[in-house]
């Protein structure tokens, strides 16, 4: 009987990786559908992942992604907002109450750090994987969205 009501109960699966996403990638999405950022932001929700953010990458990612220059064709920052609050309300939200600086060479770098490894993050997914050398001290691996893709592809 302990049986039939533990299946009647709704299950939550909980995504196996946590990752935070650099605003490098997001930049790259907006300005190209054929690469593997895109591909990536299109898993959104994804049962294999979740991605982790912070007060301060997400007014990094507004800042940035409202720029003129960042915005496709047709798009105004509105509708960029609009996209970047949906990524909110599906990303596991984090409080950061550790600072690691100076840890990174660009303090905009140790803020995104610091959200992956207090959000328990296994990956920081980059463009800009150089600019993350360290990371691997503090659990985080920092890899590009190409990387991930495959990672994805090859875990069962």
């Amino acid at each position: 009987m302990d049986f039939l009501v533990t299946l009647a109960q709704p299950q939550v699966i909980e995504p196996t990786l946590r990752v935070t996403l650099d605003t490098s990638v997001l930049v790259a999405a907006a300005r190209s559908r054929n690469g593997a950022s895109f591909h990536l932001l299109s898993m959104l929700p994804s049962s294999q992942f979740e991605i982790a953010l912070t007060v301060a990458l997400f007014t990094e990612w507004q800042s940035v992604l409202t720029r003129p220059e960042h915005l496709p064709p047709g798009v105004d920052p509105q509708a960029a907002m609009g996209f970047l609050r949906y990524l909110a309300s599906i990303a596991h939200l984090q409080d950061v109450h550790f600072l690691w600086r100076p840890f990174l060479r660009d303090p905009d770098d140790d803020m995104v750090l610091e959200g992956a490894v207090a959000s328990g993050c296994q990956f920081i997914i980059t463009h800009n994987v150089k600019d993350f050398k360290r990371s691997h001290e503090l659990n985080v691996s920092a890899i590009t969205p190409a990387e991930f893709l495959t990672l994805l592809r090859s875990t069962p």
